[in-house]
């Protein structure tokens, strides 16, 4: 069963993408069966290690087997990896489901779906690994596939680079990640978790020289880790990947969000949490990181036009905030958020593709509008899901994320306070965000074309059955799973997570003051009712306000994403264009590979030889002139050959070199 669980979406892929042209719309069936299979199997084990608080481990064979090297196929399922299994598993299915109707009439249905699959069997390999190197195989997998989905319409140029920058992105993340299992490797000797995770507290003075300098190598590694996460998880920096990610097919948006790609990297933390535990430096930077990637995020996505680029923008804020619960050493409460987070982004991105799906694939939200009567049901799951992501009591985001910011106030530390307070600001951000979407595409007076609003209409059972699963558990799955995850008590956990005895917070939030716990959620209000004062009773004094220069420079300043794309386009991409053209290529390329190369020698012995030809006079002396010469020189070769003159011969074929350049030189 637990192989099963694993491999029944890959089956799922080969029948689309080998048997697809045979199969037809026959791949739509077997691949939302298989995916349902494989979440039934998943709800059994998380049923199983709940209530028997078991542990499998399932081993398949030898990988690599060297002196100091060995590597297996196997595979770990503890509480951690049953509720990642979960949430993959069940988001995916409902994903597949929903893709039958919104891409039925697309030509290449069977290789959308196949790829679906693919991404789900790699983000399953990366979460039930039981050693780095494996985990890495599912690492790379899914950032193929993403390259895969989000370039699937690869007819659109658009779509080609948006494939093209997440792959690149992505690959500087990797390559950190990369250097973090050879660190954990040379400490170790070994890639597995258990040993290395064992051994972690007898290596804490352990030092390595990285670029001159002495470095705990638990540090180092713990860094390396952390900057492969910053990459696939878009943290600040590494983000810009993640809004463009938008021009796949939606369904690509609600998988790559809610439950596979961006939450890897939170999971490698957490599965990593013996080793950064030890490491109180870079928990330090993940907090700044996480609570600055929170607060960015949301400002971002104050003035964002695309619907789904906003709800790409919430994602990412959303990310900050479980980074930097990893950072508090909370890490249950940062996968209890990840969990969460899931659902109800998911019913965010799908409900989403049910108004784009309704009103031909119109994305721009001041070309809406009105929706509220035509499109009932989607409204009542956007407002359920914006209910949610802002955190709105009795919401499934509100019992993770209000416990994320009140054990930053709880820290009592500076560190933890700027957090606080950065969380809190995102927290209002949020909330005017989600106002204003719900406003632009449901309640503002309709801004599109008469003939497209007209024909809107909601989907069939397919596209709603998802919706009204993901809009249950967005209002309900917070608070039946908050005792499993974060209860005083529970003993879920088991031992997959680590936490030191005084990195633990969940017992002194209950002790500050509760105005502190209360400003997140006066924040979130006046995010609301600042939104509903601007764009429904005085949207005049919204245009006012556009016309003063200040605010207009700040409007573009956020609109244009703090100039991160045109920071890396013209000041990073453009100078390394123009160095990679003029000495990478002309100098080195064109220039001493080519003189130095076959091209330089072939045309130095053809201009050589056009000049021995003027030397053919016809007078037979100075044949005989040249003859003797010849000779000479082969007897001083062989001279030289037969004797210990190898530095003349050095000099010689030096000054050949030289000869060969200073002609091509001449020429030019």
């Amino acid at each position: 069963m637990l192989s099963l669980i694993i491999f029944l979406p890959f089956l799922g892929f080969l029948s689309g993408s080998l048997f697809g042209r045979f199969l037809g719309k026959g791949v739509c069936y077997i691949t939302v069966i298989n995916i349902f299979l494989s979440f039934l199997f998943s709800s059994f084990l998380f049923l199983d290690i709940l209530i028997n608080e078991n542990l499998y481990k399932v081993t398949f064979g030898t990988w690599i087997s060297t002196d100091l090297l060995n590597v297996e196929w196997s595979f770990c399922f503890d509480s951690l990896t049953s509720v990642m299994l979960i949430v993959i598993t069940f988001i995916s299915m409902l994903v597949h489901l929903y893709s039958t109707e919104y891409m039925e009439n697309d030509p290449h249905l069977t290789r959308f779906m196949s790829y679906l699959s693919l991404f789900t069997f790699f983000m399953l390999i990366l979460v039930t690994a039981n050693n780095f190197l494996q985990m890495f195989v599912g690492w790379e997998g899914v950032g193929l596939s993403s390259y895969l989905l989000i370039n699937f319409w690869f007819t659109r140029i658009q779509a080609n680079k948006a494939a093209i920058k997440a792959m690149l992105v992505n690959r500087i993340g990797d390559l950190f990640l990369l250097l973090g299992i050879f660190s954990i490797y040379y400490a170790f000797n070994s890639l597995n978790y258990d040993t290395i995770f064992t051994l972690v507290p007898l290596f804490l003075d352990y030092k390595l020289i990285f670029g001159g300098i002495q470095l705990p190598i638990i540090d180092l590694i713990c860094i390396f880790l952390f900057l492969g996460c910053m990459g696939k998880s878009a943290q600040i920096g590494l983000h810009t990947w993640l809004p463009d990610a938008m021009e796949g097919p939606t369904p690509v948006s609600a998988l790559i969000h809610a439950a596979t790609m961006v939450t890897a990297g939170v999971f490698l933390i957490a599965r990593s949490s013996f080793i950064f535990e030890y490491s109180p430096f870079v928990l330090f930077i993940i907090m700044i990181v996480g609570s600055t990637t929170a607060f960015f995020a949301s400002t971002t996505g104050l003035f964002q036009n695309d619907i789904k680029k906003v709800i790409a923008y919430s994602t990412c804020s959303q990310l900050g905030y479980m980074i930097f619960a990893c950072g508090l050493s909370n890490y249950e409460v940062g996968i209890f958020h990840l969990s969460n987070h899931a659902f109800f982004k998911a019913l965010l991105f799908l409900g989403a593709g049910s108004i784009i799906h309704a009103v031909s694939d119109e994305q721009d939200m001041r070309k809406l509008g009105g929706l509220k009567k035509l499109l009932p049901f989607s409204y009542g799951i956007m407002v359920i899901g914006s209910l949610a992501l802002i955190g709105f009591p009795f919401f499934s985001g509100f019992y993770s994320k209000d416990t994320i910011l009140e054990m930053a106030y709880a820290k009592y530390t500076v560190l933890g306070h700027f957090c606080y307070y950065l969380g809190s600001m995102a927290a209002f951000f949020t909330a005017f965000y989600s106002t204003r979407l719900l406003f632009l595409v449901f309640l503002a007076e309709p801004n599109g074309n008469k003939k497209v609003l007209l024909n809107a209409h909601e989907g069939t059972w397919r596209l709603t059955l998802p919706l009204f699963l993901l809009c249950l558990l967005s209002i309900s799955i917070g608070f039946l799973s908050k005792d499993i995850f974060i209860g005083f008590g529970t003993n879920f956990w088991n031992g997959s997570l680590f936490i030191q005895p005084n990195n633990y917070l969940l017992l002194d939030i209950e002790f500050i003051d509760l105005f502190y716990k209360l400003i997140p959620f006066i924040l979130t209000l006046l995010g609301v009712f600042f939104a509903y004062f601007l764009y429904f009773q005085n949207l005049d004094v919204f245009f006012i306000l556009k016309q003063n220069e200040i605010f207009k420079l700040c409007y573009n300043f956020l609109n244009r994403k703090w100039y991160y794309d045109r920071l890396y386009n013209q000041f990073i991409g453009q100078n390394a264009l123009v160095f990679s053209y003029f000495f990478t290529y002309k100098t080195l390329d064109r220039g001493i590979v080519e003189i130095l190369g076959p091209s330089g020698i072939i045309d130095t012995i053809k201009q050589t030889s056009i000049s021995f030809k003027s030397y053919q006079t016809g007078n037979i002396f100075h044949y005989l002139f040249f003859f003797f010469i010849s000779i000479v020189l082969i007897l001083f070769l062989i001279i030289l050959l037969t004797s210990n003159y190898s530095k003349f011969i050095i000099l010689l074929c030096f000054l050949f070199l030289f000869y060969i350049v200073v002609e091509n030189l001449r020429r030019v």
